[in-house]
């Protein structure tokens, strides 16, 4: 239980602090404990932040997770451009996808390493579950039939090029860059194969 507890109080700390900023003593005293009853469970600080990192990635993932099951029966399109107002107030209400994001862009130079192989497999689960939201929306004619994959790459660049204004900026900024680019990305995705066949038929004709 203890483990927990540190767990808990490091993601608070982490989250707001970063990694060089987090004190263990603070941590410590956030639990009632001394801080070398936390290498009972931890080996060192290094440790405790990449459990608590792969913990604030296992959360993250169960809530988009529970996203998608609350909004099974709404269009894709709603599901989609919710998915991203969502994630900003999951940002701002929880310290695991602060931590989540704030380390996706600035990992700790010691534990690059380490950092990336959470992030990339968070990433690359993220890419296949959207490949597989596309595939279905395309079976049930809720999109013509475009490339699934290339889609869903679409949606993680458009997601991460908007996620940069809730580190930097503002959500009103946030909001504002999302209303303005949403309607030019959803019009690309229907016109996908429109413009992969002019591609071809400029590429096909005699110069």
């Amino acid at each position: 239980m203890t483990a927990h507890s540190i767990r808990d109080a490091a993601l608070f700390h982490f989250a707001r602090d970063g990694y060089e900023g987090a004190s263990l003593r603070a941590i410590a005293d956030e639990v009632g404990i001394k801080k070398p009853s936390i290498y009972a469970h931890f080996s060192n600080k290094d440790d405790l932040f990449l459990h608590t990192l792969a913990f604030a990635f296992q959360e993250v993932r169960r809530h988009t997770l529970e996203y998608f099951r609350d909004h099974a029966d709404i269009p894709l399109e709603q599901r989609l451009k919710g998915l991203l107002f969502w994630f900003e107030e999951e940002y701002h209400a929880h310290a695991s996808a602060r931590f989540m994001l704030r380390n996706c862009y600035y990992p700790p130079l010691n534990l690059y390493s380490e950092v990336m192989d959470l992030v990339y497999p968070f990433l690359d689960g993220m890419e296949r579950a959207l490949i597989r939201l596309f595939e279905r929306a395309i079976r049930h004619g809720e999109l013509p039939s475009v490339p699934a994959e290339q889609a869903a790459i679409a949606f993680m660049t458009f997601l991460d090029g908007i996620t940069v204004e809730i580190i930097y900026g503002s959500s009103r900024r946030y909001k504002r860059r999302l209303e303005a680019s949403w309607p030019v990305f959803w019009h690309g995705i229907h016109h996908m194969n429109e413009e992969a066949r002019a591609i071809a038929l400029e590429g096909d004709s005699p110069s």
